[in-house]
């Protein structure tokens, strides 16, 4: 029996995962929790995932690693529950689990994710990231050209390149390149891939060559995840992020001008410190004003030690009824959303579960017997529990 990796928190984390999955195919009774501490309920998660894990596999070798691993260390060593940590930094290395480089397997996905950057040298006032990945770190055009390789030839059709902060790649590399000159290099170098897809990025940090990709390119996906986090700029500016409300609102526009069927998607936090009714409004009003029809809603609870955690907070009860509106706001825009698209033919990846993405990223269920890892042609005629059919 391989080891049984279990994923909390961020997209980058789901991607490590399935490296992780690899490294420990042949490694026998172990669990590995690849934890996330971006916030303090994050970090309960993963403390219940450990006992829930060991509850169920009692017998098994039970590891952490993840950024929980690195930011509480000293209390996730302490549960009863966990044989070891393995440091954040080390965890894709087989060395870090005494596993030699030959014996780990590479899985076979319809979607490779590919990790070109990691850490984050920014500071928001909310987030233990940087103290849990490191600063920020970029994958050579080189390294993430064969990487990119290795997945086509195991027959991945899509590639999502993923990061902490992922449109700070490059710049600590020489000449410090930005994330569009990575996408140009991909899409040269690969001409057989159809489909490039992006995980969140920051919008202040879409160089003009990645604006002209997304805006242009049919073989970059038309879905862009935001960095949003709120859509009040005092609270903005509290949070230490580095836009505006009005700049989100621009750079959306100006892509929706030039790429019509671009779906946006955005994270968001409910409940920051300070937050009134009317910051609370401004972040519910940005949902509807930018259409976002894929939503990421944290409701927002201190982390120790962050400067967020020093301020004035809203009450727990407030936050997670805000959190609840913000995700019913996103509900009734991907509602609209998906009845617009019923009629229109759409290109489906085919996951192995009976349903795949369309290039905005919309979820399709597919006709039964459809093989994983093609690309069908589907047009949906109606909406069932969320999905297009």
């Amino acid at each position: 029996m391989g080891a049984e990796v279990i994923s909390l928190g961020c997209r980058l984390n789901l991607s490590e995962s399935e490296e992780l999955r690899g490294i420990l195919a042949q490694e026998g009774d172990l669990v590995v929790i690849n934890s996330c501490a971006v916030t303090a309920e994050a970090v309960r998660q993963t403390r219940q995932a450990i006992r829930r894990a060991r509850r169920d596999r009692p017998e098994a070798r039970l590891l952490v690693t993840g950024c929980a691993a690195e930011v509480e260390r000293a209390a996730l060593s302490a549960m009863p529950e966990v044989d070891g940590l393995i440091p954040n930094t080390a965890k894709l290395d087989p060395r870090a689990w005494n596993v030699p480089a030959q014996r780990a397997e590479v899985r076979r996905h319809t979607r490779a994710f590919i990790a070109v950057q990691n850490g984050c040298d920014h500071a928001c006032t909310f987030c233990v990231i940087p103290q849990g990945r490191g600063p920020s770190r970029s994958l050579s055009i080189a390294d993430a050209l064969r990487q990119v390789e290795r997945h086509l030839t195991l027959g991945s059709r899509e590639v999502v390149l993923t990061g902490v902060d992922l449109t700070s790649w490059g710049h600590d590399l020489d000449g410090s390149p930005a994330l569009g000159a990575l996408v140009a290099a991909i899409l040269d170098a690969f001409p057989q891939l159809g489909r490039l897809r992006l995980s969140s990025v920051d919008g202040v940090e879409i160089d003009p060559q990645l604006l002209d990709l997304i805006a242009s390119e049919s073989r970059v996906m038309p879905h862009v995840h935001l960095s949003l986090q709120h859509g009040h700029d005092l609270i903005l500016k509290r949070m230490k992020r580095r836009h505006s409300r009005a700049q989100a609102i621009e750079l959306v526009a100006r892509l929706r001008a030039q790429r019509p069927d671009v779906a946006f998607g955005a994270d968001l936090i409910a409940g920051f410190p300070t937050e009134d009714e009317a910051a609370h409004a401004a972040n519910l009003s940005i949902i509807s004003e930018l259409g976002l029809v894929h939503g990421h809603v944290f409701p927002y609870s201190p982390r120790p030690g962050t400067p967020a955690a020093r301020m004035p907070q809203v009450a727990p009860p407030i936050v997670k009824a805000r959190a609840a509106q913000l995700r019913e706001a996103v509900a009734a825009e991907r509602a609209r959303w998906l009845e617009s698209l019923i009629g229109q033919p759409l290109e489906v990846l085919a996951e192995r579960d009976g349903t795949g993405h369309a290039p905005n990223f919309a979820r399709v269920q597919l006709p039964p017997g459809t093989e994983a890892g093609t690309i069908v042609t589907v047009t949906p005629t109606r909406i069932v529990e969320g999905y297009l059919a």
